[in-house]
């Protein structure tokens, strides 16, 4: 029996203008609303992303942080 899909926790999440763009994109594609995206892509967060090619991404993104904060 599948389990029945609820949102239950909900929070403020502040994010760029390109993910928030990144992501209503991808939520429109698989029909989702973009609460339902974010929880697919977290329940499944280790067979959606290359771990290699997360670590690389991460890292670039930590580098350039504080320059984008200005």
């Amino acid at each position: 029996m599948p389990k029945r899909f609820r949102l239950t926790r909900r929070f403020n999440a502040a994010m760029t203008e390109d993910g928030y763009r990144r992501l209503r994109r991808f939520s429109q594609e698989a029909g989702l609303d973009e609460g339902e995206a974010l929880s697919f892509l977290f329940e499944h967060f280790d067979s959606v992303t290359n771990h290699e090619n997360l670590t690389a991404r991460l890292r670039l993104f930590n580098s350039e942080l504080e320059a984008r904060k200005k």
